[in-house]
């Protein structure tokens, strides 16, 4: 047999209260694409910061290419053939896309040359990307593309790559797949993460699953139905989000001509947005990303003022009142960005619960926080939404993406809103725990609530919305009943087709 590129024996690294890593053992070929897989806290973030060199093992060896391999720092790891694509990406707006690769590298050549050398890389994966162009007015998938460009002028032998899919439209992940099985083909060795299976099955060939930080299994992923890896990776039978009769009728939220100058300059304008949104429903909102989602959400939590009159809730005006006027009422967002807007990355999740639930919860009296019950809603969100942590006292940026989405997501759930708007609900998050999250949904529904979902996921929206419609440029179009939706109908809404082209396609 040939020698591995990648070998990992033994590795076991420990925090204060919890094995984030145990023993864990794999190896990976020259150009294999290997799926590391497990459910949110199952240590697949510590494991791969140990290969780049963010974290120092307890205990435990690395070989590459056959030779002892123990990086101190990210930069000896990008000298030893290893680079790593991360799920947040690191760029700055301002700056052109030379500009962003430029700051990542440790003697950069002028600017001339590095365009140059972007144009070539470009064009022989695939990828197309100007230089020139300022990054705040990139979409998604091109930003991801100045990540993947900016790891691949270093000529990896191995390719990391976390959740590179969670904000890509299909069109932008065939282009990445085909990337991909390029460098596969060239010998590059990938270590894939994703909580996408579907995805895993048609890329991967190999997987290695993680749970509670230990591998508990391999598996070829073309082999291997996405049901019995995700029942892998949580050691259970895989839960069945279930529709429950829904008290629907009453408007809670209306919008009205809703319009909006994009707050900043990389922002999207809104423009003439009108919709109710009914007591018990599901309103699922699609759309790719960059296309005036934030601003939405923003619009709706009272972080973005807007006219009289364009934002009503059970029929008076709110257009003017702030966010915590807007949760006093009963309407309750869950915006996107988890790590420092949903989230405080330095105040412990105790501390994060009293940011929201503060007046809903009665977590003060007279000003001062009743810091035991702020505690005990902690605990109950920790608890009920399975979040793994060792404790409420511990910091948002301590836990893993998922988790933290996890605790996000329950804080204002268990607050019981008369109106939850969530983006991304499941962004970066287990199989798992998605369906879970997505019955949780479905439940407060059940039980009266009016819940906006904004998702780029559509088999979700499909899975749990009564109505849909889709965002464009900043354009909403009219909702429609979600059962009996075609795939192309969806695609002609979040192209932005007007109703006359849809109903042709009906025709």
């Amino acid at each position: 047999m040939n020698q591995p590129l990648l070998a990992l024996s033994g590795l076991t690294k420990a925090y204060p209260g919890v094995v984030a890593n145990k023993d864990v053992s794999f190896e990976i070929a020259p150009g294999e694409v290997h799926a590391l897989l497990g459910e949110n806290g199952a240590g697949k973030s510590t494991l791969v910061k140990t290969i780049y060199g963010l974290v120092k093992p307890d205990s435990g060896t690395m070989t590459l290419n056959g030779a002892p391999y123990a990086p101190a720092e990210p930069r000896a790891a990008r000298a030893s053939g290893v680079a790593m694509v991360f799920q947040h990406f690191s760029l700055f707006d301002a700056m052109n896309v030379a500009e962003n690769i430029a700051l990542g590298m440790e003697n950069p050549p002028p600017q001339r040359e590095i365009a140059e050398r972007v144009r070539a890389v470009s064009d022989q994966y695939g990828l197309p990307l100007d230089p020139s162009r300022i990054v705040g007015e990139l979409s998604a998938g091109e930003r991801q593309r100045v990540e993947i460009i900016r790891c691949l002028l270093q000529d990896p032998k191995l390719l990391i790559m976390d959740e590179p899919t969670s904000v890509l439209t299909p069109q932008e992940v065939d282009i990445l797949f085909k990337t991909l099985r390029k460098l596969s083909a060239e010998g590059t060795a990938i270590l894939y993460i994703s909580h996408k299976l579907e995805e895993i099955r048609a890329l991967c060939e190999n997987a290695t699953v993680l749970r509670l930080g230990q591998v508990v299994g391999t598996c070829d992923p073309r082999e291997t139905s996405a049901r019995d890896m995700a029942e892998l990776m949580v050691g259970s039978a895989l839960l069945v989000p279930e529709r429950a009769a829904r008290p629907t009728g009453e408007t809670v939220l209306s919008l009205q001509g809703l319009s909006a100058k994009a707050p900043h300059r990389f922002g999207t304008a809104l423009r003439d947005i009108s919709i109710e949104v009914q007591k018990g429903e599901v309103l699922g909102i699609g759309g790719v990303a960059g296309n005036g989602q934030d601003e939405l959400v923003a619009a709706l939590s009272g972080e973005m003022r807007t006219a009289k009159g364009m934002v009503n809730y059970q029929g008076q005006s709110i257009s003017q009142l702030g966010p915590n006027a807007r949760r006093k009422l009963g309407l309750l967002t869950a915006p996107e960005e988890r790590m420092g807007h949903a989230a405080a990355p330095d105040m412990s999740l105790t501390e994060n619960a009293v940011l929201t639930a503060t007046t809903r919860q009665k977590l003060a009296n007279k000003g001062f926080v009743n810091w035991r019950k702020a505690r005990s809603f902690a605990e109950e969100v920790i608890s009920t939404f399975d979040v793994r942590t060792p404790g409420p006292q511990n910091a948002a940026r301590s836990l893993s993406g998922g988790n933290l989405q996890k605790f996000v997501i329950g804080r204002e759930i268990m607050q019981t809103p008369d109106v939850l708007v969530v983006n991304q609900p499941t962004w970066g998050v287990d199989a798992s725990a998605a369906a879970s999250i997505r019955q949780a949904l479905l439940d407060l529904a059940a039980k009266g609530t009016a819940v906006i979902c904004i998702s780029q996921d559509l088999d979700e929206l499909m899975e749990i919305s009564d109505r849909f419609a889709a965002l464009n440029e900043g354009r909403l179009s009219a909702p429609r009943p979600a059962q009996g939706l075609t795939v192309e109908e969806i695609g002609l809404m979040l192209g932005g087709a007007h109703d006359m082209e849809i109903a042709h396609v009906d025709a």
